[in-house]
């Protein structure tokens, strides 16, 4: 059954909840105060099910008086229609202007003007109250907005108003199935023999009974343990409905209005923000760092704003971005730093009111939910914003701004859901789009620019140049100093591929040693003297080498010039260093195939320390370094005192 969600708005006392109660049949009013002193406190719910139509109409009764506003904000945040409730014989009055300002600024999708109290109205006042809402909602998204005419209290103009509501849901855009699970919390209470129920609109994504999730920004793990939908049980319920879930893990002293239900790892909590603002006129001019309201959804939380400047018009100059500050332009940019964190992504629309005095300043949408450091007032942080904002571009440019500035580190795919507020599938024809426009390469799990990868490649290219003219005796640079000194900011995988990306165009050679290919060694006269003669001292002393001073003497060669020597046969494993000891790799061979050859001299083919000496001549100096290497190199395997041969 198609069902939407619509939300009442307009002034204290001009019959909301008695036009939901008259529709439904159900008092939205629940609580106690409410009833006892005739207006609407908090949300309150209805639902109407029509029968050949096949359509739910599920109602949030918002409550009009100003100090209520707040609650006003939770409950308007996941509505698909809004009915604009005027008293005929009141007309336009404080909160109704303010509600529909709220609702503009949302952007509702459509929404009717409903004229209540037409029996208390002669003709003439009520046309005259229909000529002021007219007035009030010109150009807006309710300009051409059915109006309807009702009493409550007799009843006339009722059916009129639910076959109204019934048409327009036809033509109401359904939310995505597809997407995250996310229901912004309006409601939470504890029912005895289930636990906790938190009630709230499913602006995305699928629910379903058992379904592990997380309750945010606490980052609470939680299940569903059952699924209502106007008391009636469900298995499963998709974007768009208003539902009761029983969740298990957390208690109800947990969660509170504000909180939001969403998959794991879908959304990230956070405090900054960067901005598009649409300021009411007779909003004050917002100074730098001014306490603000942030509502978004059903949370309320104090933060502050950083104007930047108004987006650039489309014909024109470019307008000076100092002469901007202290002045009081319709539709800005900024950044707003929160003091809670919030659940919210890029395209969210958000409503800002004055810390104090209590009033409606504007509201606005979400460009970047996590945007990188730097200030937003220069010329670089203005021409950034401004290829954020889809309202002055197309989506796949804003995604690439986010691609570029990840540089190194990637943009994980994961984040075009949680960052870029796309669903699952348009994250990935997003990626598959970036990709096959050259705009990002896939590097695992990440996208990364094709400029950011050919850069590193150059630094990398550059830094290895440099090693070898400072170092010529070295084979090249270590692959860790690599990665500490050209990507120590790059993800591991970006790394990997550059060096991939590197080695097929025959531009370097990658082992335990990064060098540029064709890199030879580049030895002076006596520096080949040196190895040479050293060599031929080591490969003389089989399994009984000298050390480095003896051997040094030995060849004839200074001890500095001979430790760079040894160091450069150790790397290219001319020599090997065994404990404290040096040996010539070719000794170490004939070792182990001498060792090897014992299983056929004996069944036990069994060695220890003592017939190790024996056999090749050496002392305990020599024998246990070399016994322990033959156990790592899996030629022989200690058992007790003896290392039997495998």
């Amino acid at each position: 059954m198609r069902s939407i969600v619509i939300g009442t708005a307009g002034h204290i006392d001009h019959g909301k909840s008695a036009l939901v109660r008259a529709l439904t049949g159900t008092d939205p009013d629940r609580l106690k105060e409410e009833q006892e002193r005739g207006i609407t406190i908090d949300l309150g719910f209805a639902h109407l099910q029509t029968g050949a139509e096949g359509v739910n109409l599920a109602f949030v009764d918002v409550p009009g008086h100003e100090r209520f506003v707040k609650n006003m904000l939770a409950g308007v945040g996941g509505i698909d229609l809004v009915m604009l409730v005027v008293a005929a014989d009141e007309s336009v009055m404080p909160q109704t202007r303010e509600h529909f300002h709220i609702c503009r600024l949302l952007h509702v999708p459509s929404g009717l003007i409903v004229l209540t109290k037409s029996d208390l109205s002669d003709p003439e006042t009520l046309e005259l109250a229909r000529l002021e809402v007219r007035e009030l909602v010109g150009g807006s998204f309710l300009a051409d907005a059915p109006v309807v005419a009702v009493s409550s209290r007799t009843g006339d103009g009722l059916e009129v108003l639910k076959d109204t509501l019934v048409s327009m849901a036809a033509s109401v855009p359904a939310r995505r199935a597809d997407g995250p699970v996310r229901l912004p919390i309006d409601r939470v209470f504890s029912m005895k023999g289930f636990g906790t129920v938190v009630t709230g609109t499913l602006v995305s994504g699928r629910l379903e009974t058992e379904q592990e999730l997380v309750t945010l920004p606490l980052q609470l793990a939680t299940k569903v343990r059952g699924l209502q939908v106007h008391g009636q049980s469900y298995t499963s319920v998709e974007a768009g409905r208003r539902v009761a879930i029983n969740v298990g893990g957390v208690d109800v002293s947990d969660v509170a209005r504000g909180h939001t239900l969403a998959d794991r790892d879908a959304f990230e909590p956070t405090r900054w923000l960067d901005v598009r603002l649409d300021l009411l006129s007779e909003a004050r001019p917002l100074g730098q760092g001014v306490r603000v309201r942030f509502h978004c959804g059903t949370a309320e939380l104090l933060g502050r704003i950083v104007p930047a400047s108004r987006p650039r018009p489309e014909t024109g100059p470019e307008p000076d971005p100092q002469s901007d500050q202290g002045t009081n332009p319709r539709e800005l940019y900024a950044r707003i730093h929160l003091e809670s964190p919030v659940v919210a992504t890029r395209g969210d629309r958000f409503i800002i009111r004055a810390y104090s005095p209590l009033a409606t300043i504007g509201g606005g949408v979400v460009l970047d939910p996590r945007p990188p450091r730097g200030g937003i007032g220069s010329a670089k942080g203005l021409d950034r914003l401004r290829r954020l904002d889809t309202q002055r571009g197309d989506r796949d440019l804003a995604l690439a701004v986010f691609v570029e500035e990840a540089e190194g580190a990637g943009f994980p795919r994961p984040a075009l859901v949680s960052r870029a507020g796309l669903s699952y599938i348009e994250a990935d024809r997003a990626a598959e789009r970036m990709v096959r426009d050259g705009v990002a390469t896939p590097v695992g799990d990440l996208l990364v620019s094709p400029r950011v990868r050919a850069e590193l490649a150059a630094r990398l290219i550059a830094a290895l140049q440099a090693h070898h003219e400072a170092h010529p005796l070295s084979e090249g640079m270590p692959r860790e100093e690599a990665r500490e000194r050209v990507f120590r900011r790059v993800a591991p995988a970006v790394f990997e591929v550059v060096l991939q990306d590197l080695v097929a165009a025959r531009r370097l050679v990658a082992r335990d040693r990064l060098a540029l290919e064709g890199h030879q060694v580049s030895l002076s006269s006596e520096e080949a003297r040196a190895r040479a003669a050293l060599e031929r001292v080591y490969r003389d002393a089989k399994l009984t080498p000298p050390d480095l001073a003896t051997a040094a003497s030995a060849a004839g060669t200074p001890a500095g010039v001979a430790e760079r020597m040894v160091s450069l046969m150790v790397r290219n494993r001319t020599l090997v260093k065994v404990d404290t000891l040096v040996f010539h790799a070719a000794a170490l061979d004939d070792l182990k195939t001498d060792v090897q050859q014992l299983k056929g001299e004996g069944a036990t083919a069994k060695i220890d320390v003592a017939s190790f000496k024996a056999r090749y001549g050496v002392t305990r100096k020599y024998a246990i370094p070399l016994l322990e290497y033959l156990d790592r190199e899996r030629v022989t395997r200690r058992v007790g005192e003896n290392r039997i041969v495998l």
